[in-house]
């Protein structure tokens, strides 16, 4: 997310004169850019004891760095799992670097729950104090590195895509390392919900923050008071990619949060799927909400976490799928309006 989600990297021409090299029957190494760091700066392991560089010689390892709120990162998850699961027998091990953005990704049980939701199986290296992240050198979510038996890095992607690329990269290690009976097909996957690709071609939407530390597109007429309930009445209407609270909310650094019922967040969109990062401030009952498109209650264009009649509830701090629109897509004006206080509403995405 932030600047890490929106990266794009060129393809490698390391690995691509080492493709072309495998297709014709020769053999060439991708290069060589640098050892596999240490892991000794993470707070914690899921799903596995402690692993270090050295108890790792002899296999291939890819070390992914997620936090689980990016929806940049949940749309490279089914690769993820369908690598581990093809390739582990031939001396693959994936590594997840949880490195948390927002502070409710620092839970321990937080990170717990989500994992389990999304099967996310492989080991999970916690690394709340950055610490891995600042041993591989990273600035990004999603980012993969791969290193081959002998630790050395042998191939990074930063962002989402490249799914060939990565994957070929496996292959070509797995090979170089002797594995036999390989198969050089690539995986397919049949993602849902969150996983599903963006609509690139519709998308004229991008990520946006509702907290004042970073925030862009606030629109109330009523300005931005900081730190501070405020009332805030609706605007006449919104220009794209504009935003606006309604009713009594206090804008804080990291987040919008609902002072009292019947609070909305009205955004004008371009873009199939609108999601939105958020939570209850504190452990509790589920707070219901609603969502509208255009003044109407959803239906047909209803995300994940909202049924057909428009209706959802925030029940624990994740990133919340609230349209997914039929085509054609065109923009809109979307709202959220929730029926009880103590909601943190933190990030706008689409897709």
């Amino acid at each position: 997310m932030s600047e890490p989600a929106i990266a794009t990297p060129s393809r490698s021409p390391g690995l691509l004169r080492s493709i072309a090299h495998r297709l014709s029957g020769d053999t060439a190494d991708l290069p060589v850019e640098g050892h596999l760091p240490s892991f000794e700066g993470a707070t914690g392991w899921l799903n596995s004891p402690s692993l270090t560089p050295e108890g790792l010689q002899g296999r291939v390892v890819l070390v992914d760095f997620w936090t689980y709120t990016c929806v940049n990162w949940l749309r490279t998850l089914p690769y993820l799992r369908a690598w581990g699961a093809k390739y582990a027998q031939h001396g693959l091990t994936v590594i997840g670097a949880h490195t948390p953005e927002f502070d409710f990704e620092h839970d321990v049980d937080n990170v717990v729950e989500q994992a389990r939701a999304l099967q996310v199986t492989y080991p999970i290296v916690l690394d709340n104090d950055y610490g891995v992240w600042r041993a591989f050198g990273n600035h990004f979510w999603p980012a993969i590195y791969l290193a081959d038996p002998q630790g050395r890095i042998r191939y990074h992607h930063f962002g989402e895509g490249e799914y060939a690329m990565t994957e070929m990269a496996i292959q070509q290690l797995l090979l170089d390392a002797g594995a036999a009976d390989v198969d050089l097909g690539l995986v397919s996957v049949e993602p849902h919900d969150l996983e599903v690709a963006a609509d690139y071609a519709s998308l004229r939407s991008a990520e946006t923050y509702l907290g004042y530390g970073q925030a862009t597109g606030f629109a109330s007429p009523d300005g931005l008071r900081a730190d501070q309930p405020r009332d805030y009445t609706a605007p006449t209407r919104l220009a794209l990619n504009y935003w606006a609270p309604i009713g009594r909310w206090t804008i804080r650094d990291h987040a919008a949060v609902l002072a009292e019922p019947r609070g909305r967040i009205a955004f004008r969109f371009h873009a199939r799927d609108v999601n939105l990062v958020m939570g209850p401030a504190r452990r509790g009952p589920a707070i219901p909400f609603r969502v509208l498109l255009d003044g109407e209650l959803v239906t047909t264009a209803h995300g994940s976490d909202v049924d057909a009649d428009g209706n959802g509830a925030v029940a624990e701090q994740r990133t919340y799928q609230l349209i997914r629109q039929p085509t054609p897509i065109g923009e809109r004006t979307f709202e959220i309006e929730f029926l009880g206080a103590g909601v943190e509403a933190y990030c706008f995405t689409f897709g």
